[in-house]
């Protein structure tokens, strides 16, 4: 396959991302490599998120943006469609509204002089797969998540596990079928899931959201064979076909790792030079997404857990949102900051995440295990201390104890951690004791480059995905 610098003048695919950070970055990544194997694309947004195709546009000018208006609707909280950054609850708001669009993408597609052979689209965006039918075209799935994690979720909605007892929310589910045997408290699985088994809004939506994934035409993933084979392996048998495409890591270039997620060169430059002054493998990263913010007590208790560790850190501390209660979530403790001046680093809000995990001095990374940062820590090389807190991210984390590159810290979103123990880990994340891990950290970072690069398994998964998507 080669690869075209302006990319356009192939087969016409529709791309759809869903409209939060964690998804929405990592399938514009995509479309970038997909423009660079001469496929011609049109790229789906409503018009308060045209603004972040900018980057991909400039690079892409074949790229042709298709803004349709956000549908109207009574059932979506003020200000949802505005952002990436979606609130607790967003998610099933956004995925019922979105629903609405498949009139006017109906009409676009029939006006277009050459319509578009294929649609790629979230895995939030399964009513795609309805769409695709009645435009007699193939769907496929973009799942932002990983091969594991995708697997208890398409084991959930096809089988659809009873409970014993409907109040017991430690009621253990077991997936027999995936490798390695993975089980989770009811609490731990999908919200969008238990949602549906209760009966909660949307669930039709849902329940047809997810088998249209199953049933879509092909599968692509942001992963890499070498990290998760037996999963991929896995997920084959269970679709029955074998059109799964591990494309990962889905990373920003050297030279756009500043700006991924957010844009701040002052700021990039400032964590830099603080990093600069430390040896390496010294530093703990903290950071839990562009989501999770951590209650008060959690606050305090993780704050402690730094202070009495003896080790530096930087924190990235996302603030409130509408969402939360004034006062009540965010809150650094007073006096934490001076107490731990010099070995301490603070940020408030957005961080650049990828250039600081690149940074010779950062040993580990204390993280809520989205898989973006999962992945983008495994590129880096860097041991993670986990604190799931819902969704897919039980999944992630227990990927990366069989990995033996993580080590769980806490988990759940509204469990506080214990100070001590969490202080004894983050010390001996940047200890001497730590080197089984990091050495273990190196050579899934060399395996994700590999992956990536002109002879690996990711490079020529899109290579045939391109390849595939112009066969007539």
């Amino acid at each position: 396959m080669a690869i075209s610098e302006h990319g356009g003048g192939g087969a016409h695919i529709l791309v759809f991302p869903y409209p939060a950070q964690g998804h929405m970055i990592p399938l514009l990544d995509l479309t970038h490599h997909l423009a660079l194997r001469n496929l011609t694309i049109t790229i789906l947004v409503t018009p308060k998120n045209l603004h972040f195709l900018k980057p991909l546009l400039i690079k892409h000018p074949s790229i042709q943006p298709l803004v349709l208006p956000f549908p109207p609707t009574d059932s979506i909280p003020d200000g949802v469609e505005n952002v990436r950054d979606l609130p607790s609850g967003g998610f099933m708001y956004m995925m019922g509204a979105l629903v609405h669009l498949y009139d006017p993408i109906v009409d676009w597609f029939r006006n277009h002089p050459s319509p578009p052979v294929a649609i790629v689209s979230d895995m939030f965006l399964g009513w795609t797969n309805r769409l695709a039918g009645e435009l007699k075209i193939s769907r496929y799935v973009f799942s932002p998540s990983g091969v594991m994690a995708l697997s208890v979720i398409y084991n959930l909605w096809r089988h659809i596990p009873k409970r014993n007892d409907p109040r017991d929310e430690n009621e253990v589910i077991e997936f027999r079928d995936i490798p390695n045997y993975p089980s989770y408290e009811w609490w731990k699985l999908s919200p969008l899931f238990r949602s549906y088994v209760e009966g909660g809004p949307h669930s039709e939506v849902l329940l047809a959201s997810n088998v249209g994934n199953i049933e879509s035409f092909g599968l692509i993933i942001n992963s890499f064979t070498e990290l998760e084979r037996g999963y991929l392996d896995y997920m084959k048998k269970f679709l029955g076909h074998d059109r799964v495409w591990a494309v990962g890591p889905l990373l920003p270039s050297e030279e756009e790792r500043v700006g991924r997620g957010g844009a701040n060169e002052i700021l990039a430059g400032e964590i830099k030079s603080w990093f600069d002054q430390f040896e390496d493998a010294t530093v703990v990263y903290v950071c839990f997404g562009s989501q999770a913010v951590l209650t008060n007590k959690q606050m305090e208790m993780l704050a402690l857990g730094l202070e009495k560790s003896g080790a530096r850190f930087l924190w990235s501390c996302k603030e409130p949102t509408k969402g939360h209660k004034v006062g009540e979530y965010g809150i650094i403790p007073s006096g934490f900051e001076a107490r731990v001046s010099g070995r301490g680093l603070i940020v408030r809000g957005w961080a650049p995440q990828v250039a600081i995990l690149s940074h010779p001095a950062v040993g580990a990374f204390l993280t809520h295990c989205g898989w973006n940062s999962v992945l983008e820590s495994i590129a880096a090389g860097v041991p993670m201390l986990t604190w799931p807190m819902g969704a897919d991210q039980f999944a992630n984390a227990d990927l990366l104890d069989e990995l033996k590159v993580g080590s769980r810290v806490c988990e759940g979103e509204r469990t506080v951690p214990d100070s001590n123990k969490l202080a004894r880990l983050v010390a001996s994340s940047v200890s001497d004791e730590n080197g089984a891990p990091i050495a273990r950290a190196k050579v899934l970072s060399k395996a994700a480059q590999e992956s990536i690069g002109k002879v690996g398994s990711s490079y020529k998964a899109l290579d045939n995905l391109g390849d595939h998507f112009s066969k007539p």
